[in-house]
């Protein structure tokens, strides 16, 4: 019953550590990189019919050209609510409307401005690592209780400590090269 028990507690903490990695490559995502990414926009939170709504639920974004977003409002009484919200926020673009579609240019990345992508993507990549901790000490804490409790022996629960650090140092890995990744993309000229 104990290697059932200890298996289904390092399988769920595989899948958390999975699910925060792709968590962290999705705030990866939003960080601008000279290039336009509709990513960039979508979560984005509009006030519409006075209820914050994300952007990518009242209007459709395209990439038209490499620096560009078209983003085309499916109810055109939202188009000024969709402007003000791109102009707040922290992106630094400023949003054009033509009545109809609004367009975001992205102006070239200044080199103070890359190195502040580079600071917010280390700081999202440690957000991760520290949400995979956590993950292992909620998981070695289930497994040291068993072993408290006699449903397994301290042989099990020493291996199963060992295997939930491989599968840590694995998690943290693959946001640490999805970080290289990132700050290679930020510091490209």
């Amino acid at each position: 019953m104990s290697a059932d028990t200890i298996a289904e507690i390092l399988a769920e903490a595989k899948h958390k550590m999975d699910a925060a990695v792709e968590h962290t490559q999705g705030e990866f995502a939003k960080i601008r990189t000279g290039r336009a990414n509709p990513q960039l926009v979508t979560d984005l939170p509009v006030s519409y019919y006075d209820t914050k709504v994300p952007l990518q639920q009242i209007a459709g974004v395209s990439v038209p050209e490499p620096r560009m977003l078209l983003i085309n409002p499916y109810d055109q009484s939202a188009l000024k609510e969709i402007e003000r919200a791109i102009a707040a926020s922290d992106l630094g673009i400023n949003p054009s409307s033509d009545g109809q579609v609004i367009r975001v240019v992205f102006p070239e990345l200044t080199e103070e401005r890359r190195k502040e992508f580079v600071r917010l993507a280390r700081e999202r990549a440690e957000e991760g690592r520290v949400a995979i901790r956590n993950v292992r000490r909620h998981a070695k804490d289930r497994i040291e209780s068993l072993g408290q409790k006699g449903e397994a022996t301290e042989d099990e629960v020493h291996r199963a400590e060992k295997q939930l650090q491989d599968i840590t140092d694995q998690h943290t890995g693959r946001v640490d090269q999805l970080l290289e990744n990132k700050e290679h993309e930020l510091l490209e000229v």
